[in-house]
């Protein structure tokens, strides 16, 4: 097996590898000091789409974390860049939150609801049977079905909650048109993300504690990956998939003299 090179820039996920239910996993704020002080190229990733870069800058320094707003990228910007690359200037109706809508409206998006090219389905605590409703007639009428993320359920304090996977699942029950998922583990969201930082695969490394997404997106985009056990995937997991990652951890705090 060929010897990768050396880890010039860092892609992680953040929920489960560098915060767990709204409190800093041990070793994350020193994981990211060191990250800035290097001053490697790298970017915290997100597949929930409902706050902007600016929220989850604030959101985190709240928890003594100092991401910068430009370290950050989330799903909803991924499918951005998406549409941007597809139909500039295009139209959507837009199932979601201000992360979502900031942006679509960055790119120049016109979100409407008269005849748009795309329907955009993201997370929000507030799915309504009326949007849900509207989605399908426009699908049916011809939009094209995006969705932000295909996770299923999301964390919360009282338990999970119904995602947009689940939700994209009902529309596509409704309509028999399936979505084009733009976040993780689809490797467009690691490649966009490469790109915005000026980074390349093969000297990059993705961190995660999902198997499903986050290994398989970063493996997919030809990186290096490392699963932290502080979140989803547990170790007696790991043998359940047909791939691995690159390399197994306990935590972010194991990889800070990585860097």
């Amino acid at each position: 097996m060929a010897e990768r090179k050396p880890v010039a820039s860092w892609l992680t996920d953040m929920d489960g590898v560098l915060i767990h239910e709204g409190v800093p996993i041990p070793g994350a704020e020193a994981f990211l000091k060191k990250l800035r002080e290097s001053g490697k190229p790298f970017l915290v990733l997100t597949n929930n789409s409902i706050y902007t870069p600016r929220d989850l800058h604030a959101r985190l320094t709240r928890m003594g974390l100092d991401v910068p707003i430009d370290n950050i990228w989330t799903s909803a910007l991924a499918t951005a860049k998406f549409l941007d690359d597809q139909r500039p200037g295009g139209s959507a109706y837009v199932i979601g939150e201000a992360g979502l809508t900031t942006a679509l409206h960055d790119i120049g998006y016109i979100l409407t609801d008269h005849e748009p090219d795309y329907v955009v389905l993201g997370e929000t605590r507030t799915y309504s049977f009326e949007a849900m409703t509207k989605a399908v007639r426009l699908i049916n009428g011809g939009a094209r079905f995006i969705c932000t993320n295909p996770d299923e359920t999301g964390p919360s304090t009282e338990g999970p909650l119904p995602a947009t996977g689940a939700v994209a699942a009902l529309i596509t029950k409704a309509t028999g048109k399936q979505p084009y998922f733009a976040g993780k583990p689809n490797p467009l969201m690691m490649r966009t993300g490469l790109n915005a930082i000026g980074a390349h695969s093969e000297t990059s490394a993705m961190i995660g504690d999902r198997m499903d997404t986050d290994v398989l997106a970063g493996m997919e985009a030809g990186m290096q990956t490392f699963l932290v056990l502080t979140g989803l995937t547990r170790p007696e997991q790991v043998e359940d998939f047909p791939y691995r990652p690159s390399t197994v951890v306990d935590s972010i705090a194991d990889l800070v003299d990585r860097i």
